[in-house]
């Protein structure tokens, strides 16, 4: 850690009176009026005020002196990250034409009297492509399609899949036109012929055909039970959706597929069928980031001289790249200027620039003068008089944006058609920017390791450089048997926005593969020769408590049930859970004790008769025999899953 700075005086106003005090009494004892109403001691109380303040100012030299030597080994502030989610526009009706929505449209979640709305804006121009159906074609499992568009075209009964369903059987419904991030309702009129199947999980796939081939598409809402009754299935379309050919016919082809039935799914014992299949465009997705735009700022006008300097007036910036649209006015019109990272590789021709994302700082290149006397320009320096501007950039970020899924209902920019918006997953990403306590305390660190991760410490700093929006980053070493010798083990633990109620779920704690290969890579680069990286998420153990609680005579039992609840997944929680509310420990076990401990803090909780811990799986919710401690290895995380509070209360 950073060394203590000393403090140069640490008198304070009263110590400077008093000794002021005492010195008169030694030089001028016929002073005996101390009292605050003599002027003398009024003239010693002003002075002691003004030497109060230059020690203040004193004191300050050290750590002044400290910031400015992190600045000259290069130690800056780390700038704020936005949280992103996808947002999805629905239309009003469907439309014959397309709905253009451009870069930079504002949503917003729901303003409060306690809380001011997060803004979000679009990264990319969305268009909303309106479709209709062109074909209907039906696939047997290992056998040719075979084009029942006509007979569709005809009122007739159709079978989707063969008479006796089997996996892989498909039925593929083409679309006039492509329709990337677009959400897709299909009315269809079925028969209830599926027999034995469960319409609320039926063995069935939506799928999409891409470049990359077959990609599953999220189902918003299927209101036919499995092509069981007539309804409408509603599909959000994933972005590489394109033409392609299928038994001789171009469309935008989608295709729902029988798959494997897990244990004690129930499964199709005869086919059902469609008479009829309307397709069309009910929406878009696009992903917004918690940012708002700034166009067309005028910075002033360019000195001629190298190395000047401009400040943004809103930042921190975020968002784009690049991350500022810097131009001056010159004879050819405006002129891009690039922002780089540093001038170290500038001619004196090329348009550079730095920024300080944290603070808004812009930076020309400057000139140095070299051992010889001569002066080398480093970057282009803008001509004298030249106009600048910032044509565009973002600002915002911050912990602010990681809003839970449902929170962003609110269309700030008007676009035709749009009746209204929501971001179907909590955004995450959003980080505060780094204070200036925790880049001194970060400055050793960065020192010692110089770019290269020797420790576990080292990998776990160097990984949450590379990825600062993640929750929890922690190194262990990795098991041979496993992954090898010499094997470091890298556990990522993204951001969670708890959904409303405070209730995390399971593919929510589950890294993406691009942060673990941006962590890899970043890590791949700087780790040892012969050290084996192993970077993925820990092993999530899921823990059910069924407990049984006594509550104070008329207390309301279903508040005390809620309480309890929440007051379980508050402890057993893998990101502010445990003993100090910063997450659950690796490794730490669980025991009925403070299970007990937890459940008897809860107001209106009398008496706690019984605490089971059952180990459990979240993937298949199946539970564990009951037990009264439950052991977690090293990269391990508890979480919760199904917890049962049994309220005894007397209501009279």
């Amino acid at each position: 850690m950073a060394l203590p700075s000393p403090n140069l005086d640490d008198r304070r106003f009263q110590q400077f009176v008093d000794d002021a005090k005492r010195y008169i009494q030694q030089r001028a004892p016929e002073w005996t009026d101390h009292n605050v109403s003599d002027p003398g001691v009024t003239l010693v109380e002003t002075v002691a005020h003004m030497a109060d303040q230059i020690v203040y100012r004193l004191n300050r030299v050290p750590e002044k002196n400290h910031l400015a030597f992190l600045d000259l080994v290069g130690i800056t502030l780390f700038p704020p990250s936005a949280a992103r989610t996808d947002v999805t526009f629905w239309l009003s009706a469907p439309q014959d034409e397309p709905v253009l929505l451009p870069v930079g449209t504002e949503v917003a979640t729901t303003r409060t009297e306690s809380q001011e709305a997060a803004v979000f804006a679009t990264e990319d121009e969305l268009t909303i492509v309106p479709c209709e159906l062109r074909y209907l074609v039906v696939q047997r499992d290992g056998e040719p399609v075979t084009d029942r568009t006509a007979d569709l075209a005809e009122g007739k009964d159709l079978m989707c899949f063969t008479e006796s369903p089997r996996p892989g059987d498909c039925m593929l419904i083409g679309l006039n036109t492509a329709v990337p991030h677009c959400a897709v309702a299909m009315e269809l009129d079925s028969r209830v012929d599926g027999v034995g199947v469960d319409p609320r999980q039926p063995p069935l796939l939506w799928e999409a055909w891409t470049e990359d081939g077959w990609v599953v598409c999220e189902i918003d809402r299927d209101g036919t039970g499995g092509l069981n009754r007539p309804g409408e299935v509603v599909l959000h379309i994933p972005g590489a959706h394109t033409l392609s050919r299928t038994g001789g016919q171009e469309a935008g082809w989608l295709r729902c597929r029988v798959t494997e039935p897990l244990p004690d799914q129930p499964f199709y014992t005869t086919s059902p069928t469609v008479r009829s299949v309307d397709a069309f465009t009910l929406g878009g997705t696009t992903t917004t980031v918690h940012a708002e735009t700034i166009t067309d700022e005028a910075l002033g006008e360019s000195s001629g001289l190298p190395g000047q300097r401009l400040r943004l007036a809103h930042f921190p910036v975020v968002g784009d790249t690049p991350p500022v649209l810097l131009q001056t006015a010159e004879h050819e019109g405006w002129i891009d200027w690039e922002v780089v990272p540093s001038f170290s590789a500038s001619t004196p021709y090329d348009r550079h620039i730095t920024l300080d994302a944290a603070t808004g700082d812009i930076a020309f290149g400057p000139a140095v003068r070299e051992p010889d006397g001569t002066l080398r320009q480093y970057g282009a320096v803008a001509p004298k008089g030249a106009v600048i501007r910032a044509r565009r950039y973002r600002t915002g970020g911050g912990r602010a944006g990681n809003v839970a899924r449902g929170a962003v209902q609110v269309l700030r920019t008007s676009v035709p058609y749009v009746s209204e918006v929501v971001n179907r997953e909590a955004a995450r990403g959003g980080v505060d920017g780094e204070t200036v306590e925790e880049a001194k305390t970060r400055a050793p660190i960065t020192l010692r390791a110089q770019e290269r991760a020797v420790t576990l410490r080292d990998y776990e700093e160097l990984a949450r450089r590379a990825a600062p929006e993640t929750a929890r980053i922690t190194c262990l070493e990795g098991d041979e048997g496993e992954h090898g010798a010499y094997a470091v083990r890298v556990l990522v633990v993204p951001q969670a926005v708890p959904d409303p109620g405070g209730r995390l779920r399971f593919e929510q704690l589950v890294p993406g593969d691009a942060l673990l290969h941006r962590i890899t890579r970043h890590l791949d680069e700087r780790r040892l020769i012969g050290t084996r990286l192993a970077v993925g998420p820990p092993f999530y153990q899921g823990i059910t408590v069924v407990a049984t609680v006594h509550a104070f005579r008329g207390t309301d039992t279903d508040r005390v049930r809620r309480q309890a609840h929440d007051a379980l997944y508050r402890h057993l929680d893998p990101l502010t859970g445990g003993a100090d509310g910063r997450g659950w420990r690796f490794g730490r076990p669980v025991q009925s004790g403070e299970v007990f401990a937890v459940l008897q803090r809860v107001p209106g909780v009398e008496l706690v008769d019984e605490v089971q811990l059952h180990p459990a799986d979240p993937l298949t919710g199946k539970r564990g025999d009951p037990t009264d401690r439950i052991d977690l290895g090293a990269p391990s995380l508890v979480f919760s899953f199904d917890h049962r509070v049994r309220v005894i209360g007397d209501r009279t």
